[in-house]
């Protein structure tokens, strides 16, 4: 096969979780965010008229950071490379970096850099980007649930623009809902919005759960397999509070 044949990058496995199958591909099927995405905001006109430059998308769990940085990468048909902070090291950063230049030279093509969970990233790892994202030999996208004005080292915050993502409408949650493909009834998509506390992966996880238990997503099986709402915490303690 090809180094840069990309057959499924796109195409999760058919036995990845069902919030994993169902990310949208495209800005028209993304849920939610649209103080960032609606019409004639500065990130989609960016999209659009694929000049994304490198960005930090801060949020909650759930929101759709993750879909976001593919949906980006979908859009202006740029290779899409995952790293997650938690495992990579400085030698994956490289490797995947060294790629995006042969990539490019040989295709013509683009390289978005996800990095999940980045102020996991130590300084060292951070300080490490900075030449190929200031240079734009690759165009990064970071994902953090941590406020990056303190996880994230200011030279390579100064380099990125910031997107702040909400926890998801309770309209919007049920608009994902829908396109799970299960026919729910009123009151589990009602039970399902409540305690999925704005957050889309757990809310469908949770019909998963209960589909592949049960056999039917009802009330009472939903209840059986979530006794209690999902509440966030982060490093800080903030979300408690909020």
């Amino acid at each position: 096969m090809d180094l840069f044949q990309e057959p499924s990058k796109n195409k999760p496995p058919s036995h990845s979780p069902l919030a994993v199958r169902m990310r949208p591909a495209s800005l028209k099927e993304y849920a939610g965010q649209e103080h960032i995405l609606g019409p004639g905001k500065l990130l989609t006109r960016a999209i659009e008229s694929d000049k994304i430059s490198s960005l930090i998308l801060y949020g909650p769990p759930g929101t759709g950071k993750t879909a976001l940085a593919a949906v980006v990468s979908n859009e202006t048909k740029s290779h899409f490379e995952p790293l997650n902070a938690v495992t990579s090291n400085v030698a994956e950063i490289r490797k995947a970096i060294d790629q995006s230049k042969k990539r490019f030279e040989l295709k013509g093509q683009k390289t978005i850099l996800f990095i999940d969970e980045i102020h996991r990233f130590n300084k060292a790892q951070q300080d490490f980007l900075l030449p190929f994202v200031e240079s734009g030999r690759i165009t990064l996208i970071g994902a953090t649930t941590e406020n990056p004005s303190f996880e994230v080292i200011s030279p390579l915050l100064s380099r990125c623009r910031v997107f702040v993502l909400n926890e998801l409408a309770p309209k919007e949650i049920k608009k994902i809902i829908e396109r799970s493909g299960f026919k729910l009834s009123g009151d589990a998509k009602d039970w399902i919005t409540a305690m999925s506390n704005g957050d889309a992966r757990q809310a469908i996880t949770m019909i998963e759960n209960a589909q592949s238990l049960y056999g039917e997503v009802s009330v009472e099986n939903l209840k059986q397999t979530l006794q209690s709402p999902h509440l966030r915490y982060d490093k800080k303690g903030e979300e408690h509070y909020n």
